[in-house]
């Protein structure tokens, strides 16, 4: 079931990547040179490239936490829910605890995880802070723990940068930004069945 659901899931997210790429005019990127013999997928493929050559996230440190691969997919129109991806390196000696989200952008962010159980995928806030030991990395991802912004103020489109503040335990506050990628990103800098 798994599997079935995964590849719907694929088809579906192909589906939109196509279908926002095929609303994007050819003069929406700037290049040093033309490409006049790209056509369909390959010219789909070097819009959407170019498009997501901006979404490389910065990396934010907070004491001995190192933050990076930040980042978001654009929200469909209407779309009042959103998730943000992380991962954050302990690099010292003690554990230290992520203790709460916030962002301007929704009326409210929290930690949530993601299940499969017997082909259905549960969502819920995580109860806990979520620790993050010491030498260890904690990744919030897609099918697993993840920022979720609810109630958002307003939609996110490629391009964007979400700024947030993480809040820990011992370490204390900071600032960081997710970039936001298309519909179908997969991740910091990089997107559906490209390999770069």
């Amino acid at each position: 079931m798994k599997r079935s659901f995964a590849a719907a899931l694929a088809a579906a997210s192909a589906l939109v990547g196509a279908l926002t790429l095929a609303s994007i005019p050819n003069a929406a990127h700037a290049v040093a040179t033309s490409a006049p013999g790209l056509r369909g997928p390959a010219l789909a493929g070097h819009l959407r490239l170019a498009a997501m050559a901006g979404m490389e996230a910065a990396e934010f440190t907070l004491g001995a936490l190192r933050i990076k691969g930040l980042w978001m997919r654009a929200t469909p129109k209407g779309a009042t829910v959103a998730g943000g991806y992380l991962s954050i390196t302990n690099t010292g000696t003690e554990p230290d605890r992520l203790v709460d989200v916030a962002s301007d952008v929704a009326g409210s962010v929290e930690v949530h995880e993601m299940n499969m159980s017997g082909g259905v995928m549960t969502m819920r806030p995580v109860p806990a802070p979520l620790e993050v030991k010491p030498g260890a990395t904690l990744e919030l991802k897609p099918g697993g723990y993840h920022v979720m912004f609810t109630k958002l103020k307003q939609g996110l489109s490629e391009g964007d940068k979400v700024k947030a503040t993480l809040v820990f335990e011992k370490a204390g506050k900071v600032e960081i930004e997710f970039p936001v990628g298309g519909l179908t990103a997969t991740g910091a800098g990089q997107m559906p069945d490209h390999k770069m």
